[in-house]
């Protein structure tokens, strides 16, 4: 079957030096991943942008997986890149108590984590005080996931505006440019989910205009 038009086979991306044991290591994870998810070799390389016979030779151990691939590649099998290259994770607990949420302040927003840490998502719940990062535009890859709790909430996905009512919810491709907003002065309550595309170690994905360390994407 022939390459998709847009896919890539970069030779550039691979070094001419042996692979790693650990990269050696990948392929078959990568392999087993991939019929783990279900997908033929033709559907998984369309969603990494790849062509079969490139995602062939790196589930092979021919080619050497460059970082972007390893991250585009543990998207589309939703698993993140430290748990691709086998790497121990410490355990995980499936419970997060309220006792346990901390608030943490940025930007005018207040965050509690409402998920573990280390995860392929991250689960929060936002307060939204009226006035605040209303005029922030985000865009930046993955999806999100949104549900109001109290409040009003404003909401513009790409030209479209959006209020929200308690109750309401909302699922979207983070790369659709989105402004989240207070509809009312009493401000806004959600909970809020969104895919990490990168090895999970970050906090908080609060964006720069909190002057707070960041993955680097905005939410």
């Amino acid at each position: 079957m022939s390459p998709d038009p847009g896919t890539v086979d970069e030779p550039s991306d691979e070094p001419s030096d042996e692979p790693s044991d650990e990269l050696h290591a990948v392929a078959p994870r990568l392999r087993a991943l991939r019929r783990g998810a279900s997908l033929t070799l033709e559907a998984a390389a369309r969603a990494a942008a790849l062509s079969p016979a490139h995602l062939s030779r790196l589930e092979t151990g021919q080619r050497q997986p460059s970082l972007p691939m390893l991250l585009t590649l543990a998207r589309v099998y939703g698993t993140t890149v430290s748990e691709l290259l086998g790497e121990t994770v410490a355990d995980r607990d499936a419970i997060v108590r309220a006792a346990d949420m901390d608030p943490a302040p940025a930007g005018g927003w207040t965050y509690w984590q409402a998920g573990a840490a280390g995860r392929g998502m991250q689960a929060l719940r936002v307060q939204v005080p009226y006035g605040s990062q209303g005029d922030i535009v985000r865009v930046h890859p993955g999806e999100e996931w949104l549900y109001v709790l109290q409040g009003r909430l404003r909401l513009r996905l790409g030209d479209t505006a959006h209020v929200l009512a308690p109750g309401d919810s909302a699922h979207f491709h983070s790369l659709t440019p989105h402004r989240i907003a207070a509809a009312e002065r009493d401000g806004a309550e959600l909970l809020f989910v969104h895919t990490l595309l990168q090895s999970p170690v970050a906090a908080l994905c609060l964006g720069a205009a909190t002057g707070h360390p960041t993955s680097g994407e905005t939410s």
